[in-house]
């Protein structure tokens, strides 16, 4: 992930918001990677309804068995403290591990041994708490247009490349070769013996809002987006009827688990997959007609490791030395 899925997330909801000022009209044409697809009729006044706010949620409910002190492959684990130190390990050892690959250009270069895949996936945009089925219809090629699907070590890495993987995009930030997790960070976390040497570990991170790589409970897991109060600013044609972007702009982060296999005989992670859930919302928005409407969009973004070949070739054009 990078700095253009950000914008292009938060062009998604002001697309949205404009669609609906289309209400009325008996079609329109949206143009979106290259091709016009014909919308389906949108009628007068299937987005107007109420604004009312949602219900508080318990945020940091497990999703995930609760913990569950015990042997498994041969570890014992008393606390989650155990498994979070268990995963730190194994985390910071299996980022010492490098591998050659061939660049698109044919040039060998030397990067983390432990690559993943990355899928992005926008859906639920409702407005004014209000799903529309036009609107959503339209996610899938605005998001395709835009987002590049990343190429990276273990989350919340920012790149391949260990002396580029820190927690600023620009890479002059702090590195993130290691772990940053504590157990405070945990909703919870439990173990499972999988009977062939390996143990699979699954943690949930606390709930946070405007969470960036590295910097929080959600970030010392995830690579989440950071801030993105700077790219609302940056659409020009979106505006608020009160308040200010921090307040009308919220990226709640829960509910999301990765899963690792840990073969504990070397402590290296022989795949993992990691499954970030951010909730985006957006209150008082003016865009073109609409005035003073709110906006929500679900986000999943996921990591699946080790990459494939297919996908290192399809999405870098690399491919294993």
């Amino acid at each position: 992930m990078n700095k253009f899925v950000k914008k292009g997330l938060c062009l998604v909801l002001a697309t949205g918001l404009i669609a609906t000022s289309f209400a009325g009209c008996a079609k329109m044409n949206y143009v979106t990677n290259g091709a016009i697809q014909a919308i389906n009729e949108i009628k007068d006044g299937s987005w107007q309804n109420t604004d009312e706010p949602a219900g508080e949620e318990n945020f940091d409910a497990p999703v995930i068995d609760e913990f569950a002190a015990g042997t498994y492959g041969g570890v014992e684990f008393k606390s989650i403290e155990d498994v979070t130190n268990y995963y730190v390990e194994a985390y910071n050892y299996s980022k010492t591990l490098m591998a050659q690959y061939k660049d698109q250009d044919g040039n060998i270069q030397t990067w983390y041994k432990l690559l993943g895949e990355e899928n992005l996936s926008v859906e639920n945009i409702k407005i004014g708490g209000t799903a529309n089925a036009t609107i959503n219809n339209l996610v899938p090629g605005i998001v395709g247009g835009i987002y590049n699907p990343g190429l990276n070590g273990l989350v919340p890495s920012t790149n391949r490349n260990p002396a580029l993987d820190t927690d600023e995009w620009e890479g002059n930030g702090e590195t993130l070769t290691t772990s940053r997790l504590v157990a405070d960070d945990l909703v919870t976390a439990n173990v499972t013996d999988n009977g062939d040497g390996t143990i699979t570990i699954k943690l949930q991170p606390k709930a946070v809002n405007m969470s960036a790589p590295g910097k929080d409970a959600q970030g010392h897991v995830f690579q989440s987006l950071g801030s993105i109060d700077k790219t609302v600013d940056s659409i020009t044609v979106l505006s608020w009827s009160e308040g200010t972007t921090a307040e009308n702009c919220k990226v709640n982060y829960y509910s999301g688990v990765a899963t690792v296999t840990i073969d504990t005989a070397t402590k290296e992670i022989t795949s993992a997959d990691y499954v970030m859930k951010a909730f985006v919302a957006v209150s008082h928005a003016n865009v073109a007609v609409i005035k003073d409407k709110s906006a929500t969009v679900d986000i999943t973004m996921e990591w699946k490791y080790p990459a494939s070949d297919e996908y290192l070739m399809s999405s870098k054009g690399c491919s294993r030395a």
